[in-house]
Order: structure tokens, then sequence, then C-alpha cells
């Protein structure tokens, strides 16, 4: 059914820009942008009175673990995606840490398919780099896969490569961006057995940013930075956690980025006194003085992209210490309300939020048609209004786990309306139909 909706009156950002006007979704696309308060060309089926509001493009979040296949008593495609369309995301990259791992080109393919019948929004899928792949990361369609994530430090899903040749090979071989976890996991185990003689089997969480140090993140970060630079491949750092990688980065910054992850932007390792293991989470949050570079390197040009590293777990799962307690949190609802909270306190404008959040990640990873106020991009929006308090309960919660870090934080921001391929799939508090369903994002390559 063809259908134009004019949002008028709304405070677009795009592109270094903010300035009242109006927008015009025909179908899927971006039809007409309009500075000021003239007419659109032809009239809308649909006004929508956006006085107050702020049009944004829709969050593309490339970091993302749903936990579908195979580990769906946490998290599904369904529930996540739901979570992801409250919040103001309109595309997300999974990870392929999942049973069975999403390590090869076939494996890419049936994820897709399955997305396209589960996901709420739009998609794109990593596929994962083993000690044996390459020969499989060599037949990817550079059009289909966003990336080859890298654990070069072991995390929830047994990815580790650790194989100095095999790490080589990935890197020369790649054609699409390499995005890495990186932590040192022979500095992990050694200061993790220090603690244990110290501490006992399950040393407190409080321990986590010791035994995860800032050092086990620096050692491995260099080491992909060096591959880099020695390969010609496109790295992306990701979830990085210290000041020490920052200065590091900030050396290579035409040659390398990197993405700052909600919890280590929010966070810091003060805050497991109130929040224990609901905060544990791999790289560790670590100390103020390292969160509040990350919030500086916003700003400079270090960061380029922001992200969730979205990980639930059933609360359950989030119980003891260091060794037992499951690492990662829930986060992909609340990225953009945070996100603008941090706008309203002068950590960064408005403007920078958009580049760090929808424009700088379609760009890095070549999206087709996406992240930007553009006339012929897809409609893919999220209306946001300021000064709009409201405080979060369990069960405002879109994510299958039911928790969140952030449940009683009061939020100056409101998620309104949420647009995916021009199609209202959020507005005011509830999924509008939930048999609408994303599209595979495609890649300029």
């Amino acid at each position: 059914m063809h259908t134009r909706i004019h949002i008028n009156n709304a405070t677009l950002v795009n592109e270094g820009r903010t300035f009242v006007g109006s927008l015009v979704i025909e179908d899927d696309t971006i039809a007409e942008i309009i500075e000021g308060t003239a007419a659109p060309s032809v009239p809308g089926d649909e006004t929508v009175d956006a006085t107050g509001c702020y049009l944004l493009p829709g969050v593309i979040d490339t970091h993302v673990h749903f936990r579908d296949p195979g580990l769906t008593d946490k998290a599904d495609m369904e529930s996540e995606s739901r979570a992801a369309a409250a919040g103001g995301v309109t595309t997300f990259f999974d990870m392929p840490n999942t049973l069975p791992q999403t390590i090869t080109p076939e494996a890419v393919e049936e994820k897709t398919a399955y997305a396209y019948r589960h996901s709420h929004v739009n998609f794109g899928f990593f596929i994962g780099a083993t000690n044996s792949n390459a020969a499989q990361l060599a037949r990817i369609n550079p059009r289909r896969v966003c990336g080859i994530k890298v654990f070069m430090g072991a995390s929830t899903g047994d990815m580790l490569v650790d194989k100095a040749a095999a790490l080589r090979d990935i890197f020369e071989g790649a054609r699409v961006p390499v995005v890495t976890h990186c932590e040192d996991s022979a500095l992990i185990a050694k200061n993790l057995e220090a603690f244990k003689a110290q501490y006992g089997p399950d040393p407190d969480v409080r321990f986590h940013s010791a035994i995860r140090s800032e050092e086990a993140c620096y050692k491995s970060t260099a080491q992909a930075v060096r591959l880099a630079l020695e390969t010609g491949a496109r790295l992306h750092v990701a979830h990085v956690s210290t000041a020490r990688e920052l200065k590091l980065l900030r050396r290579h910054a035409g040659r390398v980025t990197a993405e700052a992850c909600l919890p280590h932007l929010l966070f810091c390792e003060a805050d497991y006194a109130e929040l224990g293991a609901r905060i544990k989470c791999n790289p560790a949050v670590k100390t103020a003085a390292d969160r509040d570079a990350l919030r500086h390197a916003l700003t400079d040009g270090t960061i380029r992209t922001v992200a969730t590293d979205h990980a639930p777990h059933r609360l359950s799962q989030k119980q003891g210490g260091c060794v037992r307690a499951a690492s990662g949190m829930p986060m992909v609802q609340f990225s953009l309300p945070a996100m603008l909270d941090l706008v309203d306190e002068g950590v960064l404008p408005v403007e920078c939020l958009v580049e760090l959040m929808c424009h700088n990640p379609a760009t890095l990873f070549d999206i087709e048609n996406r992240g930007f106020l553009r006339e012929g991009y897809k409609a893919d929006l999220v209306l946001v209004r300021p000064r709009s308090l409201w405080t979060l309960p369990p069960c405002r919660i879109e994510s299958k786990c039911g928790w969140s870090p952030l449940e009683g934080h009061t939020f100056r921001w409101r998620v309104e309306k949420t647009y995916c391929n021009g199609f209202l799939i959020y507005n005011g508090g509830r999924i509008t139909d939930t048999d609408f369903h994303g599209q595979a994002v495609t890649y300029n390559r």
C-alpha cells in the first residue's frame, strides 16, 4: 500500500546540523527533507506533529549478542529486536558466538534467513574467526557480511583465536572490516590464579577489573594494531575500556578505528559496590579516570562508534563473583536515552551523538542507504522527546532476561516513535505490529 507520512515541526539532527523542519516518508524511503515551515511538494496521507521532538536517523548498533541460535533461554532474536525498536535502534549487527557458532558463509545465510522471519528491525551478521577457518573467511560475499569478529581474548562462547599464524592469515585475507575483542588471555589467567590463591575459587566481582586488567587490554590491542599496520586490514577495535589504549589508538587514528560501548561510558569499578555482577562484562569496566577518558574521546575523533555490547543473561546466571557470574548485560533498549543523558550533562553535543551512533557505523561498515537523513535513503528514523522524565521499572524492559543495571534510573529523554523502513514499529511505549519484520542491510563493497 502506497503511503506518504509527513513528520512536521521536528528538530532534525543530521550531518553536523540541527534545524527545525519536516521530513516526508514515502513507503520505505525518505522522499523529502524540508528546512523551515514550507509545505511538502505533495501532501502526506498522514501528518505527525513532532513539535518539541528531535528527529534522528535510526540508531545502528554494530555490537550485540542476541543469543539466537542455541542460547535462547537468555534472549532471542524476536525479544531483543523488540527491545531494539523500543530504544530507537533500527539496525543491529549480531556477533557469532552462538550455538552453533557463526563461522561459515552458510551459517551467516541461515541466520539471515531466520532474521527475516523473526527480527522486528534491520540486521547484519558477523562471521566469526577461529584458529582454523581462514578458508571459510575467504569464501564470504562482502556485500552480505558486515565484518569478521576476532576474539583475541577469551570471552563468552569459547572462540579464542590465539595462534599467531592464524591471526596473520585472518588479517591478511580480510576483505571486510576486522573487529577485535582485545584482551590477553594468558595474562588474565595468570591474574586470576593469583586472586584465587588469595581470595578463594570465586573472587569477589570487585576484583574483575584487576583480573581483566588494563595491561591485558593494552597488550592485546597493541598486537591487533600492529597486525593491521603490517597487513593493511581495516581494523575496528571493539569496546575499548582504558585510557592507555586510547593513547595508542590516537597515534594511529588514520589507520585504525575504535568503538566505545555503553557499559564503559556509564559505569566504573566503584559501581560494583552497588550493582555487583550486574555490571560484570568483558572487558571489565575500569577506573573513573578510564571512563572519563572514554567520554572525552567521543569528541576528539579517537572513538568512532558507540555500541552496546548488548549481552543478556538470566539474572540467576549473574550471581557470584569473577568466576561464577556471567559477563554481559542487556543495554540495547536504553543506549539512546542514556547517551542523550550524556548530551544533557555536556559530555558531547547531540550532533556528535548522531555521528557516533548513526553516521559513522554506516560509513565504517559501508552500509548502503542507511544511517543518514537523506532523500532517497531508507526511512529508518527515531523521534525522541527531551525534558520528558521517566524512571525505568522492570515491567518496561523488553529483553527476555527481564532485568537491567539501569533499573530505577530516571532518564531525561523518551523514545516516542521508531520507524523502520518507513513503518512505525514503535509508538508511545508499545510495539505496533509484531508481524512486521526488518531487512538485511547490504554493503557498498
